[in-house]
């Protein structure tokens, strides 16, 4: 990977995602590092935790950004330097990180049918307490640490039943063979843990490790 580090407040991010602002996020941030786990080796995920869903900010994001739709907030935290994996909703997911994170990202338009060459993505760091959207037309997948061993936490905002179960039903395409659970397609690397698990493997070229780019 030829790494260049962007910013998420930088032009080059535009087509993944923007910036919402006008939030405070302070609560949600404080509350993240006093309640959830931070795993030493690897991440954990959380689609929706109740502690969190009582803060004011869930109203507001639902109300707000969302425009009336049920969400949910959980959280992905841990340490990681891979890309592994490539994952989309059909919607915008918010990612709120109370510790600077970089963040893999590839756009749609880039993939051939259902693979994606990892030359395509970017990296791009996200500050603590920014509130980040992800568009639905950008592959993204696990934050990464930002520096070396510090780990991360970060709050995800998704749709209510985003990442849960899968639904059953018949594949007619081979897009419908990538979808892993509720409103999450997903391109695993064939070196990840997922592939070994019998996710599909749509990621071709290097599986990414930042390690050698942080400090």
């Amino acid at each position: 990977m030829n790494f260049e580090l962007k910013t998420v407040f930088d032009p080059e991010f535009k087509p993944y995602g923007k910036i919402a602002e006008h939030y405070e996020v302070k609560q949600l941030t404080d509350q993240l590092n006093e309640i959830t786990p931070k795993p030493e080796v690897g991440t954990v995920y959380v689609p929706s935790d109740a502690k969190l869903e009582e803060l004011p900010i869930f109203a507001e994001l639902s109300s707000r950004y969302y425009g009336g739709m049920p969400i949910q907030i959980g959280y992905c935290n841990g340490t990681n330097t891979l890309l592994n994996c490539l994952e989309y909703h059909r919607d915008s997911e918010i990612n709120i990180p109370a510790d600077d994170v970089i963040l893999l990202l590839a756009r749609m338009e880039d993939m051939e049918g259902t693979t994606l060459n990892t030359a395509k993505v970017k990296a791009f760091l996200a500050p603590a307490g920014t509130v980040v959207e992800i568009y639905a037309t950008t592959l993204h997948y696990a934050p990464c640490d930002a520096k070396q061993g510090g780990g991360f936490r970060v709050a995800i905002v998704l749709p209510r039943g985003t990442n849960t179960k899968k639904p059953v039903f018949n594949p007619q395409c081979h897009e419908d063979s990538t979808l892993t659970a509720r409103n999450k397609w997903l391109l695993a690397h064939a070196d990840s843990s997922e592939a070994k698990q019998g996710a599909y493997v749509g990621l071709t070229g290097e599986n990414i490790n930042i390690a050698q780019y942080i400090k």
